[in-house]
């Protein structure tokens, strides 16, 4: 497949690596750092329902399946979030539009800490999820642009690890948190991080710190790019593959698998180093061999799927799958946004958001789809083999990326 960015170079798209020459001698601002922080609170928050579906279940008197619903939401939340509240701000002082997107965030956790029902719990996922599509559409700009041209992947590197740490520290932290003191001390704890955090940067961003100078017509010309909706499909099935399973494995550990509710949280924090694991090799090979490692890392995501859906009733089994899981599917996220910025081209914020927003709309599907099959005649095999389904469909768009790139790299030699 041929496409205007097929002979576009890469090099003006990508900054030099942590370590590759000058840019790994740059020390990056503490602003960066203090934008990974609040993307750890981000990210243990969208992802620390998984670890609770039960507890959330018995307390709010619905199934399993039904509470997986705030999964969910909270991913229709930035899926709608990101790119529009990267337009509606763009105008905006970044510290403004920051500070009232923690708060948001913030006031979400307190709905869904003092919510009865299930219908309010919703309510508040989608606007914490609001919050956090706000904070990432405006917080990836803020990171590079403090960084600089030298520095913008390790920003981002930096931010994107302060998700990866999520899932080995502050989802198992708030898990265990959640078992002992009820699903609802996570989520108070969250929101107080969030208010802390947005008067730190109250503090420390400058106020007259403004988008750079662009408009709605150069964003979305960044998407004519036909090989970009490719990497956008490719992101959402991926995701809807891993997060069909992932979104109910704390009753696939338990029930299925006969692991001990107490020790869910362990499980959990193995997941979370096989995601760090992923991301590190996504992220030294990906820029050498895009999709030699793209496709290899989704095939090998499909197949532990599929074992998990046959072989995971034993609870050694069981949490050595989900761990290689972690480390599979997250070989990839580095990879897919580092494509994204190749092909729209650098300092492009919509493209971006969008990207974002693929990811939400798989998280979506596949907790919604795994929550369905869960609820099915295929019981608790049901969300694994949905996500093995979707992740063998994902290397589809993966291998006509693969040739699009091939076909770049002949007729540029």
């Amino acid at each position: 497949m041929s496409s205007p960015s097929s002979t576009k170079p890469d090099t003006s798209a990508a900054a030099p690596l942590a370590g590759d020459g000058p840019a790994g001698k740059v020390k990056l601002p503490p602003v960066v750092w203090l934008l990974g922080a609040v993307a750890f609170i981000m990210g243990t928050s969208e992802f620390i329902v998984s670890g609770l579906l039960p507890q959330i279940s018995g307390a709010l008197g619905v199934s399993v399946s039904s509470a997986g619903a705030l999964i969910t939401a909270f991913a229709v939340g930035m899926m709608i979030g990101a790119p529009v509240m990267s337009m509606a701000t763009q105008r905006l002082p970044r510290r403004s539009a920051l500070v009232a997107a923690l708060l948001v965030f913030a006031a979400g956790h307190v709905v869904g800490a003092l919510s009865p029902n299930l219908t309010l719990a919703l309510v508040g996922r989608f606007a914490a999820a609001l919050g956090n599509g706000t904070f990432w559409a405006v917080g990836a700009v803020v990171a590079t642009a403090a960084a600089g041209p030298a520095a913008s992947t390790r920003a981002m590197g930096v931010m994107v690890g302060g998700i990866t740490l999520a899932n080995i520290v502050g989802v198992p932290l708030g898990t265990a948190a959640g078992q002992l003191g009820g699903w609802q001390a996570p989520f108070w704890v969250l929101a107080a991080l969030a208010a802390a955090a947005a008067a730190v940067i109250a503090r420390r961003i400058p106020a007259d710190t403004t988008r750079a100078d662009t408009s709605l017509r150069a964003e979305t010309a960044a998407l004519r790019y036909p090989r970009l909706w490719l990497v956008y499909l490719a992101i959402a099935l991926i995701q809807a593959g891993i997060m069909s399973a992932y979104s109910y494995v704390a009753p696939l550990l338990t029930d299925r698998a006969h692991l001990a509710t107490a020790l869910v949280p362990l499980a959990l924090l193995g997941y979370g180093v096989g995601a760090l694991a992923g991301t590190t090799t996504g992220g030294r090979l990906g820029d050498r061999r895009p999709y030699g490692t793209l496709i290899p890392a989704t095939a090998l995501t499909s197949a532990l799927l599929g074992a998990i859906t046959l072989w995971a009733t034993d609870s050694v089994v069981a949490v050595a799958l989900v761990v290689l899981l972690g480390a599979a599917g997250f070989t990839n996220n580095p990879i897919v946004v580092g494509e994204v910025v190749r092909i729209a081209g650098a300092g492009r914020s919509l493209p971006m958001a969008l990207a974002t927003s693929a990811f939400q709309v798989g998280i979506a599907t596949g907790s919604w789809l795994g929550g369905v099959a869960l609820t099915s005649g295929l019981g608790l095999k049901g969300p694994s083999l949905t996500g093995f389904v979707f992740a063998l469909m994902a290397l589809l768009p993966l291998g006509l990326l693969a040739a699009s790139h091939r076909e770049s790299a002949s007729a540029q030699s």
